[in-house]
């Protein structure tokens, strides 16, 4: 498995008028993904509203991107849950329908007090040792409300089915705990644009990037200038990137992402209550922040 390159956490597509999944919006979405180079796929992440949907709607999205991923590309889905026995599950049907790894978030409802070490390495070794596709740890503090500790980490990984790690945090000095971990069998990716290059700099090999759903040239950009030894030119992209993932992804979270994937010429569309689509103001800034940036209808 290849854990290198852009992935796209995508968005899941809802019918503005029933609220029910739009898999046509959704599949549309995947494919220009993929041919604008995505090294692969996430389904049912954070940027997903994968908190947000039934287990029936996480198989179909599974089950969708599925029939459109190639075989050299990655299909990643999203299983993590409260409880280990629903992780495990979820892990199982995403498998069955030819998910190629899960990405498995925390357990965070009860807090770090009661998810402290001991409680996370048995979760998330159960989960390992039952899997039958290879499994991801997710770390996002912004959601968790705690990050995973590097020792943990470093632990897990010499788990024969965890094959890496996720960090969403953007603290480059928690990345480089995590990197520590990192060997043949074991990658580290970041979730976070706004220290992309130097993700990458640091020995991150790739990311999953909800900003990269609606500017992918730009990321792509600063992941192949890196990988070609030219640092100024990954620096133009990545200062292009940032205020794209600091306001949009950052500030705004899964309404700007689709406010912002409407406005390059994919698909957004409402999101799913309680979460409440932008304000005008918050649109006009969107649509301003994609003209400094230079992105037309053609992410």
């Amino acid at each position: 498995m290849r854990l290198e390159g852009v992935f796209g956490p995508v968005v899941t597509n809802f019918d503005a008028r029933t609220g029910d999944l739009d898999r046509d919006a959704f599949g549309a979405n995947v494919r220009a993904h993929l041919d604008a180079g995505m090294s692969g796929i996430v389904v049912t992440g954070s940027t997903g509203e994968a908190a947000l949907l039934d287990e029936g709607e996480r198989m179909a999205l599974v089950e969708t991107a599925r029939e459109l991923i190639p075989s050299d590309r990655l299909l990643i889905v999203g299983t993590g849950a409260e409880s280990t026995r629903m992780a495990r599950r979820y892990a199982s049907l995403a498998a069955e329908r030819g998910a190629d790894a899960v990405l498995v978030v925390a357990p965070h409802y009860y807090g770090a007090k009661a998810m402290n070490s001991s409680a996370l390495r048995a979760h998330y070794s159960a989960i390992a040792d039952e899997s039958r596709v290879p499994v991801l740890l997710y770390n996002i503090p912004k959601y968790m409300h705690f990050a995973l500790p590097p020792q943990l980490v470093a632990e897990l990984a010499r788990h024969e089915n965890i094959v890496g790690i996720k960090d969403s945090s953007g603290d480059l000095e928690l990345l480089g705990g995590y990197l520590q971990a990192q060997s043949d069998s074991f990658s580290v990716l970041t979730g976070n644009g706004q220290t992309f290059r130097r993700a990458l700099e640091l020995g991150a090999r790739g990311g999953i990037l909800a900003v990269a759903l609606f500017a992918v040239g730009l990321a792509l950009e600063v992941y192949s200038a890196l990988a070609e030894g030219s640092a100024t030119a990954a620096s133009q992209a990545q200062d292009r990137l940032t205020s794209l993932s600091a306001r949009i992804v950052g500030d705004m979270g899964v309404p700007g992402v689709k406010a912002a994937l409407d406005r390059v010429g994919l698909r957004g569309g409402p999101v799913r209550a309680p979460l409440l689509s932008l304000g005008n103001a918050e649109l006009a800034d969107v649509t301003e922040l994609l003209r400094v940036a230079e992105l037309s209808h053609a992410a």
